[in-house]
C-alpha cells in the first residue's frame, strides 16, 4: 500500500490529530513517516518604511521560530518510536507552505500526505486561504484529509 507517509504539522491541537492518525496508519501498514513543520519568512517587507528591525533581529526571531518547528517535528519523530515506526524530522523554511508540503512530500519518496483541514467555508476560506485545499488540487500523491 503506503511505503512513506508525509504528515505535515504546525503543532496545533487540529494538525495533532492527523499526527495521530498518520502514525497509526504508518504502523498498521508498515510505513515510514515523515513528519514535516513549514516555517514562514519574517515578514520584512510589511514593516518596510515604518519601523526600523536589524539584521540581527530579523535572524534571531527566524531562528526562535525555526527552533519551535523542530521541537514540534522532533516530538512527532518521539511519539512514532514510541509505536514502533521510523520517522524522520523536517522543518522547511518558506512562505509557500502548500509548496513546501508538495516539495517535501517528492524530495522524500512519500506516497501519500496527511493533513488536516479546519473546514472554514465562505469568507473566512477566501480571507485565511486553504493550504490543504492547495495541496488537493495540486499534489502528484495521494493526500489524506483530517478534520
Amino acid at each position: 500500500m503506503y511505503k512513506r507517509i508525509l504528515v505535515a504539522t504546525d503543532g496545533s491541537d487540529l494538525s495533532n490529530t492527523a499526527v495521530g492518525s498518520a502514525i497509526e496508519l504508518a504502523a498498521a501498514i508498515g510505513a515510514e513517516l515523515v513528519a514535516l513543520y513549514v516555517v514562514p519568512r519574517y515578514p520584512v517587507s510589511y514593516f518596510e518604511g515604518g519601523i526600523t528591525i536589524s539584521v540581527e533581529d530579523i535572524a534571531r526571531t527566524e531562528k526562535q521560530w525555526s527552533d519551535k518547528g523542530q521541537a514540534v517535528v522532533d516530538a512527532v519523530q518521539e511519539q512514532a518510536k514510541a509505536q514502533g515506526v521510523t520517522a524522520k524530522a523536517v522543518v522547511a523554511q518558506s512562505d509557500l507552505v502548500a509548496e513546501s508540503i508538495m516539495s517535501a512530500a517528492t524530495k522524500h519518496g512519500c506516497d501519500l500526505v496527511v493533513m488536516a483541514s479546519h473546514g472554514r467555508k465562505g469568507i473566512k476560506r477566501v480571507l485565511l486561504g486553504s493550504e490543504t485545499q492547495h495541496v488537493l488540487t495540486h499534489s502528484t500523491v495521494p493526500v489524506l484529509v483530517l478534520r
